[in-house]
């Protein structure tokens, strides 16, 4: 077994690992926003480390604090916690935009391997286009089902997610297959492929740039209004 195979069989594993033990907390001491309780799992299967520690310094509190925004009865009760810093604010506003991003991620690769679709003669191609779609949507839906719009008609609400989550979404997919591209291009002379753990270990890493190249745009949206403080 080579070395990158083993640091990426570690990689996955302390992933695995932090998505059960966030897991277990999230089922005992539930989010205020309840699509965040999907979010916070998904995050530390992705950001080895660095995932577990955002979900207790910035996840818990919150949790802890649910009573508190059970008295609040405004449209946006779920989405501002004016407690938080605002970095910290914008960097649980990324995990949401990420999460949903990195779930249609980890679908639509293996949809694309196990069916050998192909664009312009390219696998790569076809995980763009599958993975971007299926994150968009997915994207989509978790913004929309934790905007906390109260009455607003579905149309409006489902509006106000596409128009706070899009530029967030394409920023988190451009460092992502960026990323990809490299891996695919020139870090390897035979590209890893879903069936084995570089190939995860990579897509690990994918994320958390995609993470990194979301936060601005974020924290742009936020500053500006579009999507609320979290």
């Amino acid at each position: 077994m080579q070395w990158l195979e083993i640091v990426s069989y570690v990689g996955i594993g302390i992933g695995v690992l932090q998505f059960l033990i966030v897991l277990v907390h999230v089922i005992s001491h539930p989010q205020t926003m309840k699509v965040m309780n999907v979010v916070w799992p998904i995050t530390g299967l992705y950001f080895p480390l660095i995932g577990l520690w955002m979900y207790y310094k910035l996840g818990v509190p919150d949790a802890k604090q649910k009573m508190d925004h059970h008295m609040n009865h405004s449209d946006h009760k779920e989405m501002h916690h004016s407690d938080k810093p605002f970095w910290q604010s914008v960097v649980v506003s990324t995990t949401h935009c990420s999460s949903g991003c990195s779930l249609g991620d980890l679908l639509g690769a293996p949809i694309v391997f196990l069916t050998g679709l192909t664009m312009a003669g390219s696998t790569l191609f076809a995980d763009y286009v599958v993975e971007f779609v299926l994150a968009y949507i997915l994207g989509i839906a978790f913004q929309y089902y934790g905007m906390g719009m109260g009455s607003k008609p579905a149309e409006e609400k489902l509006k106000n997610a596409i128009k706070a989550d899009t530029w967030s979404l394409i920023a988190f997919e451009i460092g992502m297959f960026a990323w990809m591209a490299l891996s695919h291009y020139v870090f390897f002379s035979e590209p890893p492929k879903p069936n084995g753990p570089v190939f995860w270990f990579m897509m690990q890493i994918a994320m958390m740039i995609g993470f990194g190249t979301s936060y601005p745009a974020n924290w742009y949206l936020v500053k500006k209004g579009v999507k609320h403080a979290m």
